[in-house]
């Protein structure tokens, strides 16, 4: 199962999703997507600073103020979450 924790100043991603076979799995490819995607948007697409560590099975992002750009990226990886999340309930849990 995927955990995956949205607060004012930091997402936390953690777990597998166990759908599929390693480097088969749609749910962890798509999860993975989203978080790697946010994390260049908000480097590349503005001038906020973030923390964050990907390892296999975790990633960790920590930012403070963001700017209305970063936010509504943010939104979005919420957005495309909770898409995964409704789709595969019992692979990713949204804390």
């Amino acid at each position: 199962m995927i955990e995956v924790t949205v607060r004012k100043d930091e997402i936390k991603i953690s777990g597998h999703a166990n759908y599929a076979v390693s480097g088969l799995d749609i749910v962890c490819a798509g999860v993975t997507a989203l978080a790697q995607t946010l994390i260049k948007s908000i480097e590349d697409l503005t001038d906020d600073k973030i923390e964050y560590e990907i390892s296999p099975g975790r990633v960790d992002i920590k930012y403070g103020n963001l700017s209305e750009k970063s936010r509504a990226l943010v939104d979005s990886f919420f957005i495309g979450i909770c898409m995964i999340a409704d789709e595969f309930p019992e692979y990713v849990w949204i804390m």
